[in-house]
């Protein structure tokens, strides 16, 4: 049995750190996609493309090209954008993914203007003193109508705001909030940067071992994942398997947890492919990676994505076990050494 050849933790933490700090909602990811651009182009073997929809290809040429093989992790997070311009100067929002705002509530943000200004907000309820609005603010339901964003500037009318340089359409980020303590990772957008910093780290230790893909291999960092086309397209259709990185959700009758890389064997568009999770399930044994299967019944993939759009692919599912996902998430850092040995050990596997 081949021996996995080390991983650089320190990088993975800091790169994944850097990503989330980055904002990137689903349509503006491309300081996101730069970073990722940045942390490969440095190695020689790789070929980078942006594709015309904005995501970035990497290809790697293996040891073989009889069964190339794809993998995929999406930059792209949930998010917003400004949907109307209140007339007290406040920001109604339309949101990218599936966002309940009550996650949100109270959370900083940052609005880009179309002239490349940043403004500074959060985002509240409309009615959110409890000294003046008393039990109407626990009783109200959070919606689109119902919340809004208090920008840090002194606006009180559509006309100010608007001198500010902001527009309907303008893009609107929510903090991360990052932390690592103990080894913990908590922040917003784990789903799915925590899945990118796997890729990449896997990518960079193959390459500081000398060692190369067993076959040729696309790797799709895709920007439209949380709306539900990102890897529709960017691969070729030589293309024999997919393998999706996304994270794993634990929470109350899941077999997921923060510890462990998942596999997941289904979730609302049905099974994943059975022969290829097979495979992976004893590359995981062989190896003595730790992992855990689940099923993810509100949940979707560019698995899925590429499926839907005719991909003729074998396609399966792994990645990092994320607490509390699409809130303010929180995985540690066995899930994350775990996936990354576990997407090692299916690149090398012939």
């Amino acid at each position: 049995m081949q021996n996995l050849p080390s991983i650089d933790i320190p990088f993975m933490l800091d790169f994944l750190t850097e990503l989330l700090n980055t904002p990137s909602p689903t349509g503006y990811t491309d300081q996101a996609m730069a970073l990722v651009e940045s942390a490969l182009a440095e190695i020689p073997a790789l070929e980078l493309r942006h594709t015309r929809k904005g995501a970035l290809t990497v290809t790697w040429k293996g040891r073989r090209d009889d069964a190339p093989r794809g993998l995929t992790a999406h930059v792209d997070t949930l998010g917003a954008m400004v949907k109307e311009i209140k007339p007290n100067g406040r920001l109604k929002l339309t949101s990218l993914g599936g966002f309940a705002w009550n996650t949100v509530e109270g959370e900083g943000c940052r609005v880009f203007t179309r002239r490349g200004e940043v403004v500074r907000g959060a985002l509240l309820l409309a009615r959110a003193s409890t000294h003046v609005y008393g039990k109407k603010v626990r009783e109200t339901s959070r919606s689109d109508d119902t919340m809004e964003v208090r920008l840090d500037a002194r606006t009180a009318s559509v006309e100010e705001t608007r001198a500010l340089g902001i527009e309907v359409g303008d893009y609107v980020a929510f903090d991360p909030r990052v932390e690592i303590t103990n080894g913990f990772v908590r922040s917003r957008h784990l789903d799915d940067k925590a899945c990118v910093a796997n890729l990449v780290t896997a990518i960079k230790a193959l390459h500081a071992a000398g060692l190369q893909p067993a076959q040729n291999t696309t790797f799709l960092f895709s920007n439209y994942e949380e709306v539900g086309h990102g890897a529709a397209t960017g691969f070729s259709p030589e293309m024999v398997e997919l393998l999706v990185v996304d994270m794993a959700a634990v929470g109350e009758g899941q077999a997921s947890d923060e510890f462990h890389a998942t596999l997941c064997i289904k979730d609302s568009g049905g099974p994943y492919h059975h022969g290829l999770n097979q495979k992976l399930r004893a590359l995981a044994e062989k190896h003595k990676i730790p992992y855990k299967v689940d099923i993810y019944p509100y949940y979707g993939s560019d698995g899925e994505a590429y499926w839907r759009a005719g991909g003729d692919v074998a396609v399966a599912l792994i990645g990092p076990g994320v607490d509390a996902s699409h809130n303010y998430e929180r995985t540690h850092t066995e899930a994350l050494v775990a996936t990354t040995q576990w997407l090692i050990a299916y690149l090398l596997e012939e």
